[in-house]
């Protein structure tokens, strides 16, 4: 097994992959280049919607359209990607803050993260939006909000700080939504990678691009990584299940900021690769609101 270019788009900073079931497409964002795109990984047509600000991510509603974390906050967008609604601008300086990765969750809430830029301290948050469109504040003291996953049993969220190389888990009821105290999922050593965007597979392992670190590792549901996959990229950014079988492991990857040389020793970087796994992955939740 190994990761192959399903589309060369030369991404700057492709992110938030995430396969329709219903259409066997896979939609994902570029963030410095900003657009949603759609891919039909069996024809290679990939269509563009462009967007006037940064993309963090998306998730598709149960009613058509989307939800999105953009730079300016949390709007709803029709299926054309044009601003509906905005339900929520928490962050106090847009400037130096946007929203990133994020994804909906299998109650219908959606969850998305910030990233303070500067980094010189964890001023990012984590946020949860219901089905009534209220906004949350779940979780601070991170740099950059990143790696937001569900395991199948229902009982964890995932989530990772990627300068801080480590990847946490908070205990979550499923009926309210609400999490427990964080625990350390995995601390990775500094210098080989940060964890990125993530995946859980049916079975409860989560898959976890590692953004410098040229690899997507898989960890047990006990936080030991049990196998690891180069991408030919240096700067894969986040993982998603899809396939007719959900056995089909996507991974987008980055450009931007990345040095001459090193685009010219990974020329593939910004490309969306695939790779056909063992594991049978989740189907994607919608919105609900």
């Amino acid at each position: 097994m190994s990761f192959e270019t399903v589309f060369p788009a030369q991404a700057a900073l492709g992110e938030c992959p995430l396969w329709c079931g219903q259409t066997q497409r896979l939609w994902w964002v570029d963030i410095e280049a900003p657009a949603i795109h759609c891919l039909d990984p069996a024809t290679g047509q990939n269509d563009t919607i462009p967007m006037d600000e940064n993309v963090g991510c998306i998730a598709l509603r149960a009613g058509g359209g989307f939800i999105a974390g953009l730079r300016s906050g949390l709007w709803l967008l029709d299926a054309d990607g044009r601003k509906e609604k905005l339900i929520a601008n928490p962050q106090t300086d847009t400037s130096i803050s946007r929203f990133n990765d994020g994804r909906a969750d299998p109650w219908g809430r959606f969850w998305a993260g910030t990233i303070y830029e500067p980094r010189d301290r964890p001023d990012a948050a984590l946020y949860r939006v219901g089905p009534d469109l209220d906004c949350a504040r779940m979780a601070g003291d991170i740099k950059v909000s990143n790696g937001v996953a569900f395991s199948p049993d229902r009982r964890w969220m995932y989530h990772s700080d990627t300068p801080a190389h480590v990847i946490y888990r908070y205990p979550l009821d499923p009926d309210t939504g609400q999490i427990g105290p964080r625990e350390i999922f995995h601390q990775f050593p500094f210098g080989h990678g940060r964890p990125d965007g993530a995946a859980v597979d049916r079975d409860g392992f989560y898959w976890s691009a590692l953004y410098e670190g040229g690899r997507v590792v898989r960890l047990s549901p006990d936080g030991d990584i049990v196998a690891e996959y180069p991408v030919p990229a240096r700067c894969p950014t986040m993982c998603a299940f899809g396939g007719p079988d959900l056995r089909t492991l996507f991974v987008t990857t980055a450009r931007h900021g990345r040095s001459k040389q090193e685009l010219k020793d990974w020329p593939q970087s910004g490309n969306l690769f695939a790779m056909q796994v063992e594991a049978t992955g989740q189907p994607e939740p919608r919105f609900a609101g």
